[in-house]
């Protein structure tokens, strides 16, 4: 725990990682847990969960990142919506890493998770190897919602695994900023500059 590489950065602060979304998404707040830089030994962690079944791993992250965001004292949210993977992707994978996530997340704020407003349309090829511009055309109108009537004037926390350019979060988040009177901030377990 105390060699785990924190980012130090919290929801409710100016920080690179809310700076990734400036004049990009009109959002209340953002962090990130961990670096996630090449060559950690904590890498392994978010592989570990993403691709080798450990959903423990995201559980524990998910309630580290909630006690992180209850000490700053900036979680008035309402709802909690992790970043959805297509059917085919959560069909072959068995599950979402950032519903895991989110539910640690849920065990400390006692806020719901709602996995069904926010929907992955199209499938998009892993983001990994793509560059900025790359990132954000993969990702382009990939997402749409329903039953926004439940979240509207509702602050909700939109929840990923992994941050590096900011693309997926702002093509789930611009869909979810078109509901009438929403408030957005986002989370996700790593930041990765690289």
């Amino acid at each position: 725990m105390h060699s785990l590489p924190e980012t130090g950065y919290c929801i409710g602060e100016k920080n690179p990682v809310a700076e990734l979304f400036y004049g990009r998404l009109n959002i209340e707040g953002a962090m990130a847990l961990l670096f996630f830089d090449k060559g950690s030994k904590y890498r392994q962690l978010l592989y570990q969960l993403k691709y080798r079944d450990r959903r423990e791993v995201g559980s524990f992250l998910g309630k580290l990142i909630g006690s992180r965001i209850q000490k700053s004292g900036f979680n008035s949210f309402d709802m909690i919506i992790p970043v959805p993977l297509h059917k085919a992707k959560f069909r072959r994978r068995g599950y979402n890493q950032s519903t895991i996530i989110a539910n640690g997340i849920s065990d400390i704020l006692k806020k719901p998770v709602n996995e069904g407003i926010l929907i992955r349309k199209i499938y998009t090829p892993t983001q990994t190897r793509r560059g900025r511009y790359d990132r954000w055309k993969n990702v382009e109108g990939i997402f749409d919602c329903s039953n926004t009537q439940l979240l509207e004037n509702k602050h909700v926390l939109l929840v990923d695994d992994v941050v590096t350019t900011g693309s997926t979060m702002e093509a789930a988040g611009s869909c979810l900023l078109k509901i009438p009177g929403l408030k957005l901030s986002v989370t996700a377990a790593a930041y990765s500059s690289n």
